[in-house]
């Protein structure tokens, strides 16, 4: 299949790298040039640099013979724009839109696009395989009633690194429900120590929505108060 990618960041890098080597033709269309370079270089030449709303720069990247438009922009008008366009205007059978705000999905569908894919809900979805149903219900009345999940990567070089996770400076408005671990769910307790490379996931307020940063590079955070 011809499977046109709008978007090079990390997900349509990865994303593009699966589908090449499932052996389908794959063509990434990306606006900034360092994201092109590093996709041609590792991926081979496969990027088209441009923008993916631009309807001439469809053309050129043959959206008219694609079997599948994924975008995966960060803007989700954006993706929004690009897979209307590519099946109203180009006729291509199957689009796919990330979504980075889960309050947008109802009008993706409604406006004609064929499947939407929510960050927001693939976190809820290792949440729920991870814990009780009952806390999934907790969480997921947080995120109605404000809060926000985030995820960051512990870098190599973090002085949280080896450090349980009750002796870190960690708001008490935030919740670390899941640590990705080599590719596996951890379900974290007080005296779970951080590791190198460690995917966190948390669930906060909208305050503290830079907590894990915050905390993965040694800066103070403040604590909620009651």
């Amino acid at each position: 299949m011809y499977i046109i990618v709008a978007g090079g960041g990390k997900v349509g890098y990865y994303l593009a790298k699966s589908l090449l080597n499932q052996g389908h033709e794959v063509l990434v269309i990306e606006r900034d040039k360092h994201k092109c370079d590093v996709l041609s270089a590792d991926l081979g030449s496969i990027c088209q640099r441009g923008d993916a709303t631009d309807s001439i720069m469809m053309e050129e990247a043959g959206m008219e013979r694609a079997d599948i438009v994924i975008a995966v922009t960060g803007d989700d008008e954006d993706n929004l724009m690009i897979c209307q366009m590519a099946k109203k205007k180009f006729k291509v059978n199957r689009t796919i839109a990330r979504i980075n705000n889960p309050k947008n999905e109802k009008i993706f569908k409604l406006l004609g696009i064929d499947q939407t894919v929510s960050v927001t809900d693939l976190i809820l979805a290792q949440i729920e395989r991870e814990i009780p149903a009952q806390s999934l219900v907790h969480l997921l009345t947080l995120r109605e009633a404000g809060a926000t999940f985030v995820e960051a990567k512990v870098p190599e070089n973090s002085p949280a690194i080896g450090k349980p996770l009750q002796a870190l400076n960690i708001p008490a408005d935030c919740v670390i429900p899941l640590i990705i671990r080599n590719g596996k769910g951890v379900v974290p307790h007080g005296e779970t120590a951080l590791a190198a490379g460690d995917e966190v996931v948390a669930v906060t307020t909208l305050e503290h929505e830079n907590v894990l940063e915050r905390v993965f590079g040694g800066v103070p955070v403040q604590r909620a108060t009651s």
